[in-house]
């Protein structure tokens, strides 16, 4: 019989275990795949603990995106078949070695990665890139400001602004963060935490403002990253989970620039077309001009409850994957 980390309560790590679980046959327009590695992100953690602004329903099995192999397909499925290998997303059910999900949430595996590292490729580099090249509008030779370089989405973008031309600069809390980063292909890595991090930004940058800035981290650093933005520069929201914050409108106006928001679900829902071109552009990228995941740490799924901590933590330089034998 598979199995399924789960739980009857949302909460801490301690509420879930490791259960038997098969989710059967599929359904007309729905696909049975063997999951062989599953992302853990800080979101899934989150909405594990019941602490995400919605609450899945119980049971609950967490995990929002995987890589795997397809085992059977429903009445109505085209371009699946068994043993084809694909990654997948959704909002829960994929910490488990099976998972039934409509075929539209799958896509075939790119083939430049193995399971490990497909699994957490499409969310983070489909959101960088719908960033960088439709928000942003990122050109080769400008300079792009990554905060929370050790992150998912964050390390996406440093290798998807190299990947278009730009100069990259990053912020990271960490020296294993700063060197991933670089390695990642960042011109020049500063700590986040330092009092003179905007100094020492604008010295990396010849003494110039920078052209975009990547916030995935939010609070206090976004107004201290858009004031060290040039003219016409291009401030890149991407998510806040160290608080949302408040920006003076003088500032926008005395250098020209702008707040762009950039939300991946909602592109998927508005503009299908683009999102799904944007998606293959990428993958067919994938493992190549360095478009390639870090993967900080491997675990089984019996140890699900450390890699849940450890991607709760925050503290890993690369991201947390679960491997299903």
């Amino acid at each position: 019989m598979p199995l399924a980390v789960m739980t009857d309560q949302l909460g801490p790590p301690e509420n879930y275990s490791l259960r038997e679980h098969d989710p059967g046959a599929p359904g007309a327009g729905e696909v049975r795949m063997r999951i062989r590695a599953a992302g853990i992100s800080y979101v899934d953690v989150l909405t594990a603990a019941g602490n995400y602004q919605v609450k899945p329903p119980v049971p609950f099995i967490p995990g929002s995106e995987c890589a795997g192999v397809v085992e059977a397909v429903g009445d109505g499925v085209t371009g699946f078949a068994p043993d084809d290998e694909v990654v997948a997303s959704g909002w829960g059910g994929l910490f488990a070695e099976v998972a039934v999900l409509p075929a539209k949430m799958l896509q075939p595996k790119p083939a430049g990665l193995d399971f490990a590292e497909a699994a957490v490729f499409p969310v983070s580099y489909a959101t960088a890139w719908h960033a960088l090249v439709d928000r942003g509008q990122l050109k080769a030779g400008e300079t792009l400001l990554v905060l929370g370089a050790g992150g998912a989405t964050g390390f996406a973008a440093v290798q998807v602004g190299k990947h278009l031309g730009a100069r990259v600069i990053v912020l990271a809390s960490s020296d294993e963060k700063r060197a991933l980063a670089l390695a990642g292909g960042a011109g020049a890595a500063i700590d986040g935490r330092a009092e003179d991090w905007r100094d020492q930004v604008k010295a990396a940058n010849g003494g110039k403002g920078v052209d975009v800035v990547f916030d995935p981290v939010g609070g206090a650093m976004t107004e201290a990253a858009f004031r060290s933005l040039g003219w016409n520069g291009r401030h890149l929201i991407i998510g806040f989970p160290a608080g949302m914050t408040a920006l003076r409108t003088n500032l926008a106006l005395i250098k020209g620039a702008s707040l762009i928001g950039v939300d991946i679900r909602q592109f998927g829902i508005f503009e299908a077309t683009k999102a799904d071109a944007n998606r293959k552009t990428i993958f067919a990228l994938a493992g190549s001009d360095g478009l390639r995941p870090a993967i900080a740490h491997r675990y089984l799924l019996a140890e699900w409850k450390a890699a849940m901590e450890a991607a709760a933590s925050g503290e890993s330089a690369g991201r947390i994957v679960l491997i299903m034998e």
